[in-house]
């Protein structure tokens, strides 16, 4: 039996469709809505072999809960297609570069780094199955498509995750306020996983003392902080700007 769920909006529909179409059941679009777009995602649908159901906008407004689901929804199948580091790693003709992320509880934020993660050629995404938000529905509309096309991978305890990246010549590096090595001083073109913490708690404690190294963002305002996913952002900016230049 399939483990369904529900996700919605233009960019995670088409995304599902295009890169795991079987795993897709049916899509539900608003019937009152007949433009370019919706015709396009239709012929999409079709070509696929996806069933097409017309609702009207109060049921998907009952479904999504109230989101905003731009008219689109889909049922699909929420087994992710990758489950295991060792998939990804074995692919890989580069260097890895990974995004951890330690405990993301808000799904704007996870979406937003796996948005950036996909923009920056992240090969990997990996959180801890407790105590994270876990890709829902909200989380896949905000990522746009990401959540399609980076690998989500949950591990039981995130220190020995690092501990084993670490041992396969990964290096692991955390992102913390209280560090004395900014951004843009360290230099690594290699393996490398970039270590992000939660929403205002930043790194746990077991997670900043397994890292080999930590480096802040330089700030020169008035807050203390960013968002997590604007720190993402930033920091997996900057590790591609560095390979980049190095190639």
């Amino acid at each position: 039996m399939a483990d369904l769920r529900l996700i919605y909006g233009f960019h995670a529909v088409t995304s599902r469709i295009r890169q795991n179409p079987d795993g897709v059941m049916e899509i539900y679009l608003q019937s009152q809505r007949q433009d370019p777009r919706m015709r396009d995602l239709i012929k999409l649908a079709e070509a696929s072999g996806v069933r097409v159901i017309p609702v009207d906008g109060a049921r998907l407004d009952g479904m999504a809960g109230g989101a905003r689901h731009q008219g689109v929804a889909a049922r699909v199948d929420a087994a992710r297609r990758v489950q295991h580091l060792s998939d990804v790693l074995e692919t890989l003709t580069e260097p890895p570069l990974l995004l951890v992320l330690d405990g993301i509880q808000d799904p704007h934020n996870l979406g937003a780094c796996l948005r950036s993660a996909d923009a920056f050629g992240v090969h990997a995404v990996i959180a801890p199955k407790d105590r994270a938000v876990g890709i829902t529905a909200t989380v896949e509309k905000v990522a746009c498509g990401a959540a399609e096309t980076v690998p989500y991978i949950t591990v039981t305890n995130l220190a020995r995750t690092l501990r084993e990246l670490k041992e396969q010549g990964i290096w692991v590096v955390g992102a913390a306020g209280e560090a004395q090595q900014d951004l843009h001083s360290f230099k690594h073109t290699g393996a490398l996983a970039l270590v992000l913490g939660a929403e205002g708690e930043g790194l746990r404690r077991l997670t900043m003392e397994t890292c080999d190294e930590l480096v802040r963002i330089p700030m020169l305002g008035s807050v203390e902080s960013l968002n997590v996913s604007v720190s993402t952002g930033i920091c997996l900016f900057e590790a591609r700007r560095q390979r980049m230049a190095g190639s």
